[in-house]
């Protein structure tokens, strides 16, 4: 396989895996009748259902929704890179160098890391971008 298909398939792999670490405390703070409902805001104690969560498990969902939105584009810039005939060594190095920001976010979002967990969201998106110029040039 494609090395930059490769990772692009390790970062959806991560996404799953990030999903299962939230869900799983997540289900045991709110009680699955929370979760598995329609999380309507008037039906929770508190208006919102995720205020009821952990400070570490809020954390797991930001982080997870996070990665959604930062898979987008790393998607989208793999897809540019080899739909586009533009693989090198640098875009290659750029999404390694982006899934380990993105392994490494996690932990630092859920313990409060800061300011690295800024830093380590901005290496993932530096790479990105890197990754998406080196394919246009």
């Amino acid at each position: 396989m494609e090395p930059h298909l490769t990772i692009l398939a390790l970062a959806a792999l991560l996404q799953v895996g990030q999903i299962v670490l939230m869900a799983v405390p997540a289900n045991l703070e709110l009680g699955t009748k929370t979760t598995t409902g329609p999380r309507d805001p008037q039906d929770a104690p508190q208006g919102n259902p995720y205020l009821l969560m952990s400070r570490r498990t809020g954390r797991l969902h930001r982080a997870m929704n996070n990665h959604f939105e930062a898979l987008i584009l790393f998607t989208i810039a793999t897809l540019v890179v080899v739909l586009g005939e533009a693989a090198s060594p640098l875009t290659v190095t750029m999404g390694w160098l982006y899934l380990a920001a993105r392994v490494l976010y996690i932990p630092a979002y859920a313990f409060g890391w800061a300011p690295w967990r800024s830093y380590l969201w901005a290496l993932g998106l530096q790479a990105t971008v890197i990754m998406l110029v080196a394919a246009l040039f």
